[in-house]
């Protein structure tokens, strides 16, 4: 298969690409303009080209000279605060350059696109475990935006015949993670732990969040390859694990005890959120295997490392 990863340089995308290489019967390219991502996440024997998705020149003479049977497209701006600062910006990226990617596909003959959407189209809804059919209220305009990418998906599915599955991911984390976008928390508890600094955790801990590890991500992103007509599917673990016992992970990760301080609870915070994962059970006959006792270790030590390189 002819493989077109948008964003493949990036964390989640990394894993992505290093799954695709140990199963083989992949043709990968890479296309990222290595703003967050970096060239050392592309792994030997895949081809990267760098450019921007917003530049439609660009993505036409990729399309043109590669001929892609499928498009996994993980490239976007993916922080929340970022996109109510800047929500032109936001726009500009995930819903012009997923366009641009759309019309590629549909001119060129591609097959199918798996899109990654986020567990932000359904805004604080205390319906959990949230479902794929619940109402989606966004409470951002990065949520507006993954929402209304599902509908272009929908309609390029509806209309051209392009297989469009999306999947809308849990709070992601793993190695390679940055400090601002997915998984905000682990992120943000790793930076402190390498500057010696107290963790703080806002309300009593027991608020909930569902941890999706990036290498489960892109097992499932694989997988959804095969899928036909136009689906949406939740990639969760389907468990609330509170932050109490997110920080006995990392008090595993870290070999001993946490400095924390517990603050008042912040005002519009969500306290319960978790995704049923009962249809990618069903389409796609997978379960996230990692869990955060042995997950969470294995991202600090990988953020230890990659902050003691200087990367």
């Amino acid at each position: 298969m002819k493989l077109l990863v948008t964003g493949g340089a990036g964390f989640i995308g990394s894993h992505l690409l290093a799954y695709l290489s140990e199963q083989g019967g992949y043709e990968t390219v890479v296309f990222d303009n290595l703003s967050t991502g970096s060239e050392k996440n592309v792994p030997q024997g895949i081809k990267l080209c760098v450019g921007d998705i917003c530049d439609l020149q660009a993505v036409e003479q990729l399309f043109a000279a590669e001929k892609f049977d499928a498009v996994i497209h993980f490239a976007a701006q993916t922080m929340v605060p970022y996109s109510l600062q800047h929500p032109q910006e936001d726009c500009n990226t995930n819903l012009i350059g997923l366009l641009n990617i759309l019309e590629c596909c549909r001119k060129y003959g591609v097959k199918t696109i798996v899109f990654s959407s986020s567990a932000a189209v359904y805004g604080d809804n205390p319906n959990i475990p949230l479902t794929e059919d619940l109402p989606l209220v966004p409470t951002s305009c990065y949520g507006i935006t993954k929402m209304t990418s599902e509908h272009y998906l929908r309609i390029y599915n509806e209309l051209y015949g392009l297989n469009s599955i999306v999947l809308r991911f849990a709070n992601v984390y793993g190695e390679r993670q940055g400090e601002g976008g997915e998984g905000g928390v682990i992120s943000i508890f790793c930076k402190l732990l390498v500057q010696d600094k107290p963790l703080t955790v806002f309300g009593n801990g027991e608020q909930t969040r569902d941890f999706v590890y990036a290498g489960d991500i892109a097992k499932a992103a694989a997988k959804a390859l095969d899928l036909q007509g136009f689906n949406i599917i939740n990639i969760s673990t389907g468990r609330e694990t509170s932050l109490n016992e997110l920080l006995g992970a990392f008090k595993k990760a870290y070999g001993h005890d946490l400095a924390v301080n517990y603050a008042p609870e912040r005002e519009g915070d969500i306290f319960r959120s978790v995704l049923s994962n009962e249809r990618l059970k069903a389409l796609l006959g997978f379960v996230p295997q990692m869990d955060i006792e042995k997950g969470i270790p294995q991202t600090y030590k990988d953020y230890l490392l990659r902050r003691k390189e200087g990367n």
